[in-house]
């Protein structure tokens, strides 16, 4: 698959997936925040390629005093597939499915240590912790105060000494969710300097040059607005960092 643009900024460089009527997909790098970090952040490197494009205006239909906007949640330490809107219209439609819950969302995540194998029939396993609408901590990731219902499934892909390397699908949206619930399961995402161990991310850093988190949105099943049948949005940048820490863990 070819993208239909590839955006280059200072220090990052971003295919855009695809694109419709008010909409645009992009797969996100590592350590870029989407919308908090307003000259440098997503939003506003994306928003300036547009307005420097005719041809991507113009197929997006793009309405300027809307500006681009995301549609969701995207930790600024994670990559991957994400949805921006640049029309009002375009983005509720989008939102609802979102604060719905239907949308599929599949992730790619390296842990630290060996996983147990689920025990269920189809091979998915299930955390279930319960979490804190706000973000917790090293020592308390489920956060404080009032738990919600959370829900994450996940299955093993592949093995290494110190590493398992799981796909999860979060069937809920809490903040950090899948972070969350791997430290609870006592396998931390790589990289993760809010819930992970101190000392790995200083071994990572100084010993394997990874500055990251090992946590990659690989796809999204969603209704864009053009179409008739819910579509796959799929990142095609994969998880390259990732999967060279894995492979090279002998």
């Amino acid at each position: 698959m070819i993208p239909v643009a590839t955006i280059r900024s200072q220090d990052f460089v971003i295919p855009i997936i695809a694109l419709g009527a008010g909409w645009l997909a992009v797969d996100k790098p590592a350590n870029l925040s989407v919308h908090n970090d307003p000259g440098r952040d997503l939003c506003t490197i994306i928003q300036h390629h547009i307005e420097l494009s005719s041809d991507l205006r113009c197929r997006l239909g793009y309405h300027e005093a809307y500006g681009v906007h995301p549609v969701h949640r995207l930790d600024r330490e994670t990559s991957g597939v994400i949805i921006l809107a640049c029309r009002k219209t375009s983005f509720r439609q989008l939102a609802e499915q979102f604060a719905g819950q239907t949308v599929r969302k599949k992730y790619i995540a390296l842990l630290h240590g060996s996983l147990d194998v689920p025990e269920s029939v189809n091979g998915m396993g299930e955390w279930s912790w319960s979490l804190s609408p706000g973000p917790g901590g090293r020592n308390r990731p489920a956060g404080n105060g009032p738990k919600q219902i959370c829900m994450t499934r996940f299955h093993i892909l592949r093995y290494s000494p110190h590493y398992t390397m799981v796909a999860c699908e979060p069937q809920t949206g809490r903040r950090h969710q899948i972070r969350r619930h791997a430290a609870l399961a006592g396998h931390a995402v790589v990289g993760d300097g809010r819930y992970g161990p101190r000392r790995a991310l200083q071994y990572l850093a100084g010993k394997q040059g990874f500055n990251r988190l090992a946590l990659h949105c690989q796809s999204l099943l969603i209704q864009v607005p053009e179409a008739s049948d819910p579509v796959t949005v799929q990142s095609m940048e994969g998880a390259d960092e990732i999967d060279r820490l894995f492979d090279g863990d002998v």
